[in-house]
C-alpha cells in the first residue's frame, strides 16, 4: 500500500551532484547499436528523447522500446529510420503509419508478460529513459502516472536516466523508488503531454448504456485502452459501490468519482481504492492523482496478473475491438494485415473477469467503421486479421444495437445473436453469409429479403416490483429460437388460450410469423430479461393490420413464471401507443370465453371498447 507523505528535499541538487547532468550530457552515454527504452504515456521524458534526437548524427541502430508514448514522437521518422527503429508494444496514432510502412516495428504480446521480458534478459534494455519527481527527503522520488512497466524497466536496464519533473504528480502504490537505483538525474520543469477526452458521439453512448445494464452494484471495473471502454464507464454513475481495477484511466475516471459510484466496500484487495498502472488525460486528472490515497498505482505484474484479476469479486472487463466474426473470434490488434493498436490488456483481464466469482467479460464494438461503410461485426474476419481471442473465451459482445451473449452457444447461436446486434444496414448480407458458410439452417436464407428493423419507437422497458428489468423491443430474425424457447416452456393452458388450439409443435415456418415481418406495416414485440447470460424472451406480443378497416389486430404472450406481473397490461398499453402514433383508428383483438385475466387486459385498457360473442370467443373492438 501507499506510504506517508514526506516533503521534497529542497536540497536534493546539492545532495545528488554527482548524478545531476544536463540532457546534452546524459544522451552521450547512449552507444551505437543499444536498446533504449521510454516511459508509457504521459510518462515519457521528453526533454531527453529531443536531446537524443539532437545527438542523431553520432548515434546508429538505436532501438527504440515502448508501450507507447503521448504526444509527439519525433524520432518515428523515415528519414531517421537508419538511427532509430521504434519497437512498440502498442500502436497509436503517432506510430502507426511508420508501423504500417515497415519503418517502425511493433511487437503483440499481452501487457502481463512484458516485464518478464525485461527481467529475462530475452528482451535486454541497455538504457530507461523515465520521468520522476523531484526527491523527497529519504531519497526517494516517484514515478507518477506511469508505473505499468516502467518500474520493471528501471530495474533491469544498465543504464537509468531520469527526467526530474516538478509537474509529474506523485502517486501512491508502487510509485517510489530510491534515487540510488537511477544512475542520471536530469532537472527539467516540463508539461506533460495531455489527451482530451473526445465527445462521446451517439453510438458510443448507446454502448455505454448497454454496458450499464451488465455491470452490477458492488463490481469491479476495468476500461481497456481505447477510445470507447474508457468513455463507457461515464454512464456507470448511476451504480452503487463501484470498485475500480485497470490497467489505465483518463478523465472519465473523474466524473465517475464524482457521482459517489465508487466506494469498493466489497473490493477484494485494496478496499475502496482505484487501482491502476498508468494514467493519461488532461492537466485537472494529473492533479487529483497528486498525492491522493484514492489512487493506487501498482506494477502491471500485479495489474494484469490473471490471478490477481480473478479474486476480484464480480469482476467486470470492459475492452475493444476492430472486428468480431459471426463465430465469435476477436480481431483487437489489427485491420486485416495492417496493425493498428495492440493486445495491451484484453486477453488479460478477459481471462481474469471470466474466471472471477459473478464476472463478466464484456467486449465491445462499434458496429461499423469508416463513418458506417463497413461492418465492424463480419461473416470472417479479413485476411491477415490476428485473434486476439479464441471463439471458445468470448463471453459478452456489446454494439450499440445491444448484447450478444456467445460462451456456450453453438455457432448457430452465435451467428444469430452478434448478426442481431450488426448495423441493421448490415444484417441481410450477413445473414446470407451465415447461410452460405453453414453457420445457420438454410431456411432462413429463403425468408432473408424480408429483414426490417422496428422503429425505436417500438422500444421500451419496464421495471417490476421485484426489480427485474424488461426491455420490449422489435423481434428480428435473429429472435427466433429464442421464441421457440419459451413457446415450449408454456403450460398447455396458456398455449389454448393464446392459440384457440392445442398446439404441441412450433416449426421453423411458424416461427417466421414472428420474425420475419414487414416491421413497417405490421408489428411483433418481444419483451426480454438478460439474466447476465444473454436475452431470455418472457413475453412476445403485437398486431396486424387490416387495411380495409385502418385497425389492427393486437394479441400477446406472456411466459408462465411472468405472468401476473402486469405484463400484458403494459404490453397492451405500448402496442396502443404505437398504433395510435402511426394512424390507426384502434385495435381489435379475440379471446375465449373463459380467458378473463386477457380481457380484464382489455376492459381496462382506457379505450373505448365493445365486444360481441361469437361461439365461444368473445370479439373486442377498441377505438382510439
Amino acid at each position: 500500500m501507499s506510504r506517508p507523505s514526506v516533503p521534497m528535499d529542497a536540497q536534493w541538487q546539492s545532495r545528488y551532484a554527482k548524478m545531476v547532468v544536463l540532457a546534452e550530457e546524459a544522451v552521450k552515454r547512449i552507444k551505437p547499436g543499444q536498446r533504449v527504452f521510454l516511459a508509457t504515456g504521459a510518462g515519457v521524458p521528453q526533454t531527453l528523447v529531443r536531446a537524443l534526437i539532437d545527438e542523431r548524427s553520432r548515434l546508429a541502430d538505436i532501438e527504440i522500446v515502448t508501450v507507447f508514448v503521448a504526444g509527439e514522437i519525433p524520432f518515428a521518422m523515415r528519414e531517421l529510420a537508419d538511427t532509430f527503429t521504434l519497437n512498440t508494444f502498442f500502436v497509436a496514432n503517432n506510430s502507426r503509419a511508420m508501423v504500417q510502412s515497415g519503418y517502425a516495428d511493433y511487437t503483440p504480446i499481452h501487457m502481463s508478460d512484458i516485464p518478464r521480458l525485461f527481467a529475462s534478459g530475452q528482451l535486454p534494455l541497455d538504457v530507461a529513459m523515465i520521468q520522476v519527481t523531484p526527491p523527497d527527503e529519504e531519497g526517494l522520488v516517484n514515478l507518477g502516472v506511469a508505473v505499468d512497466v516502467v518500474r520493471a524497466a528501471a530495474e533491469n536496464a544498465n543504464l537509468v536516466m531520469a527526467q526530474v519533473n516538478p509537474r509529474l504528480p506523485k502517486s501512491r502504490g508502487d510509485s517510489s523508488l530510491s534515487v540510488w537505483d537511477l544512475d542520471l538525474l536530469i532537472l527539467q520543469d516540463e508539461a506533460l503531454p495531455e489527451m482530451a477526452p473526445p465527445p462521446a458521439d451517439e453510438a458510443v453512448e448507446r454502448i455505454g448504456r448497454n454496458i450499464a445494464n451488465l455491470v452490477p452494484d458492488g463490481a469491479t471495473v476495468q476500461m481497456g485502452i481505447g477510445r470507447v471502454p474508457q468513455q463507457s464507464i461515464r454512464y456507470l454513475t448511476g451504480k452503487k459501490n463501484l470498485a475500480i481495477h485497470t490497467e489505465m484511466i483518463s478523465d472519465s475516471i473523474l466524473e465517475l468519482l464524482a457521482s459517489g459510484a465508487v466506494t469498493g466496500p466489497d473490493k477484494s484487495q485494496e478496499e475502496g481504492v482505484v487501482v491502476t498502472s498508468f494514467a493519461l488525460g488532461s492537466r485537472k486528472l494529473y492533479d487529483a492523482i497528486h498525492d491522493n490515497p484514492l489512487f493506487s498505482f501498482r506494477r502491471t505484474e500485479y495489474v494484469n496478473d490473471v490471478r490477481t484479476i480473478s479474486r476480484q469479486q464480480r469482476m467486470v472487463a470492459i475492452n475493444g475491438a476492430l472486428q468480431v466474426d459471426l463465430t465469435g473470434q476477436v480481431c483487437s490488434d489489427s485491420l486485416g494485415s495492417l496493425f493498428y493498436s495492440g493486445l495491451g490488456g484484453i486477453v488479460d483481464f478477459n481471462s481474469g473477469a471470466a474466471a472471477a466469482p459473478e464476472g463478466r467479460a464484456i467486449v465491445v464494438v462499434p458496429s461499423t467503421a469508416r463513418k458506417g461503410k463497413t461492418s465492424r461485426i463480419v461473416s470472417r474476419l479479413t485476411p491477415g486479421a490476428g485473434v486476439a481471442l479464441s471463439r471458445g473465451v468470448v463471453h459478452y459482445v456489446v454494439s450499440e444495437y445491444g448484447v450478444a451473449y456467445l460462451f456456450g452457444k453453438t455457432i448457430q447461436e452465435r451467428a444469430l445473436a452478434l448478426i442481431g446486434i450488426a448495423h441493421p444496414d448490415f444484417r441481410v448480407r450477413l445473414l446470407k453469409r451465415a447461410v452460405k458458410l453453414g453457420y445457420v439452417r438454410p431456411e432462413i436464407g429463403e425468408v432473408d429479403g424480408q429483414i426490417w428493423v422496428g422503429s425505436r419507437e417500438l422500444r421500451t422497458s419496464m421495471l417490476l416490483d421485484s426489480g427485474k428489468m424488461i426491455t420490449f423491443r422489435s423481434s428480428r430474425p435473429t429472435d427466433w429460437k429464442a421464441i421457440k424457447k419459451m413457446l415450449y416452456s408454456l403450460s398447455a393452458s396458456t398455449v389454448y388460450r393464446r392459440f384457440m388450439s392445442h398446439a404441441k409443435r412450433f416449426p421453423f415456418n411458424r416461427m417466421k410469423n414472428f420474425t420475419f415481418i414487414d416491421q413497417r406495416r405490421d408489428v411483433v414485440v418481444v419483451g426480454v430479461f438478460n439474466d447476465g447470460q444473454g436475452e431470455q424472451v418472457v413475453a412476445l406480443g403485437g398486431y396486424n393490420v387490416e387495411e380495409a378497416t385502418n385497425r389492427a389486430e393486437v394479441a400477446f404472450l406472456v411466459r408462465d413464471d411472468w405472468q401476473g406481473n402486469g405484463i400484458g397490461a403494459f404490453m397492451m398499453r405500448h402496442l396502443a401507443t404505437v398504433a395510435r402514433n402511426v394512424g390507426l383508428s384502434g385495435l381489435t383483438a379475440e379471446t375465449l370465453l373463459d380467458n378473463r385475466p386477457m380481457q380484464t387486459v382489455f376492459e381496462k385498457s382506457g379505450l373505448t371498447v365493445r365486444t360481441r360473442v361469437e361461439e365461444d370467443v368473445l370479439h373486442f373492438d377498441m377505438d382510439f
